[in-house]
């Protein structure tokens, strides 16, 4: 059974799962020019009423994490999508459709009107998690090294 619970970046759970994001992004990048470049989003980034962090776990085990944190728009409230990650062990359980929902649940019950996130096309199944949810691509809205894709859904 999958489980979503609510954590503080500084878990032991979700810093395990964080710090496997990272080193899948290292293990994985495509980008033969130039290494990935690990951002992590402060811890008061992540916690309320800046952001939230979710923790997934499958039959009792942590499979998965994401978190939303508020940034600054010219109109309206954006939460941008961070850090999402299902463990390889886990994908195709639904972790990752489960973790977007539900942050972008957490993103409108922190005021938000807008969320966005980017990502890199190499993450193909990423990419298509978020246009089956709803989101579209747009211009980039930040200067994030590690992006060549960049989505926005108004909420």
């Amino acid at each position: 059974m999958l489980t979503l619970h609510d954590a503080s970046p500084d878990d032991a759970d979700a810093r395990t799962l964080l710090d496997a994001y990272i080193a899948d992004r290292v293990a994985t990048w495509a980008d033969d020019s130039r290494p990935y470049q690990p951002k992590t989003a402060p811890t008061e980034q992540l916690t309320p009423p800046n952001g939230a962090l979710l923790v997934a776990h499958l039959d009792g085990t942590p499979v998965g994490v994401g978190g939303v944190r508020r940034i600054p728009a010219d109109e309206g409230a954006w939460f941008e999508v961070k850090h999402l990650f299902a463990s390889p062990a886990a994908r195709g359980h639904g972790v990752g459709k489960a973790l977007l929902a539900a942050l972008e649940q957490r993103a409108i019950d922190l005021g938000a009107t807008d969320v966005v996130l980017d990502t890199n096309d190499s993450l193909a199944v990423a990419g298509g998690l978020y246009l089956a949810a709803g989101f579209e691509r747009v211009e980039p809205f930040n200067d994030n090294p590690n992006a060549n894709a960049w989505f926005r859904k108004r909420v």
